[in-house]
């Protein structure tokens, strides 16, 4: 494709393009200049793209021409059925990519709507009985909702499956099975994925017809517009490596991924205590607060975003400027899921790998899988100095370390008698007669008075 290429040569409504223009959208990127053409004809798509390179709006466009000759403006559902089904793995980028649907047709008659789990599932179900044409959903929830006979599926013309990758690594192909036999034989099937590992051909083997192979970049690559660093440090460091970096920086936006839940609340937690603004998103956290926390993050209120991997798929933030990678994943995969949340749609981003001793041997996965060596660099720790309340408090610069007077132990005041050896008391009674000297002695005590009588 050349670089003329705009949305009016793609045979799109003019209801779509002006919402395209309303969005500011005039060039296509090249994932959707490849696919829309393709997926307008009718044709299966296996695409491969790095995050970030607009695949929402790859099969959502599409998606919402062909659909558009089927809108209605009637109030029966019956007029609305799900004629098109979207899955992705997680409820952030469900939601994210329901956003985007409603945004490309909202001057048309067409309905979307997004369902997930971990929330009520009643509040969900009045608006699919509504009638929706568009349906984003996740495995678990959609199956949850099939199984109360809540909505139908065998009226869906489109199936999309976005990060089928991740879908996998989540251990969704059960669901996925499912869910498959419910849709009917004819349809058109697209599938998006940043990797293609075995699993996924074999997926797309199982599900989609001749598809065509569209892939805009080499499979596992990361964006040339992003700038990677690892910081060799120790593990004990690191949390005072990241307050450092962060404070240098006077950086506005940067996710910060963890591999536990725990580390993840326990260091949103402690950069609070030393000003920065900090929230944390993972599984253990409710939908509601999980949102809230992204609202802020988008806001620019929350300045460190401490996520788990639970993130590093779907999280779409406008120019995020940097990733930090507090300790790096075991699967390389997720590296680069992770470090595409920065340089996206162009912009430039820079991804720094916090990396321990026993960490090295999945940097080397990493570098494998990307096939490209990270610039490994030295900074200089600063000296953690002491606030009047007695905080640590990390500054800008190295500074020279205080004197500390040597504070000599106070004697300790112990009963010598706490320091004799054990000695049993018969030992002890027969030793002290046997040392006693004879003169000593004390002579017999009547029988009256507590004594022995002497035997004839």
């Amino acid at each position: 494709m050349t670089e003329t290429v705009n949305f009016d040569s793609l045979g799109l409504a003019p209801e779509l393009l002006k919402a395209l223009s309303e969005s500011g959208y005039t060039s296509p990127t090249p994932i959707q200049a490849q696919a829309i053409p393709v997926a307008l004809a009718g044709g299966d798509i296996m695409a491969g793209a790095q995050t970030g390179t607009g695949k929402t709006a790859a099969f959502a466009l599409p998606l919402l021409q062909k659909l558009l000759p089927l809108a209605s403006s009637s109030t029966s559902p019956a007029k609305h059925p799900v004629r098109a089904l979207i899955l992705t793995p997680t409820r952030e980028l469900a939601i994210q990519v329901e956003e985007s649907v409603k945004t490309y047709a909202k001057h048309t008659q067409l309905r979307s709507l997004v369902v997930y789990g971990g929330v009520d599932i009643k509040t969900q179900t009045p608006h699919l009985k509504t009638g929706i044409e568009v349906l984003v959903a996740t495995p678990g929830r959609l199956l949850d909702h099939i199984e109360q006979k809540t909505l139908q599926l065998n009226q869906v013309q489109m199936l999309v499956l976005d990060e089928a990758d991740r879908m996998l690594d989540m251990g969704f192909m059960p669901d996925l099975k499912r869910i498959l036999a419910l849709l009917p034989k004819q349809r058109q099937n697209m599938m998006f994925s940043a990797t293609f590992s075995n699993e996924i051909k074999k997926l797309a083997d199982d599900f989609l017809t001749k598809p065509q192979l569209i892939e805009v970049a080499r499979s596992n690559a990361t964006n040339d517009n992003v700038t990677q660093k690892v910081y060799q440090v120790a593990q004990s460091d690191k949390e005072s490596l990241l307050v450092q970096l962060l404070k240098d920086a006077d950086a506005k936006q940067v996710i910060v991924f963890t591999k536990t839940k725990l580390t993840a609340s326990r260091l949103s937690r402690s950069l609070v205590k030393v000003g920065i603004a900090a929230d944390a998103i993972h599984g253990d956290k409710t939908q509601q607060e999980r949102i809230k926390a992204l609202d802020a993050f988008k806001a620019g209120t929350v300045t460190a975003l401490i996520a788990t991997d639970v993130a590093a798929r779907g999280l779409d933030i406008n120019e995020l400027p940097m990733v930090i990678n507090y300790e790096i994943p075991s699967a390389p995969e997720d590296y680069v899921h992770r470090i595409g949340r920065t340089g996206r749609a162009g912009a430039s981003g820079e991804a720094i790998s916090f990396v321990s001793a026993d960490e090295e041997k999945y940097l080397l996965e990493i570098e494998k899988l990307i096939k490209h060596q990270i610039t490994k660099e030295v900074i200089v720790l600063a000296k953690p100095s002491r606030t009047p309340r007695g905080k640590a408090s990390y500054q800008d610069s190295p500074q020279e370390e205080s004197v500390t007077k040597r504070i000599t132990p106070k004697k300790k005041n112990i009963d010598p008698w706490f320091e004799q050896p054990y000695v049993a008391a018969a030992q002890k009674n027969h030793a002290s007669a046997s040392a006693r000297p004879a003169s000593t002695r004390k002579a017999p005590v009547a029988a009256l008075l507590g004594g022995l009588a002497n035997k004839a």
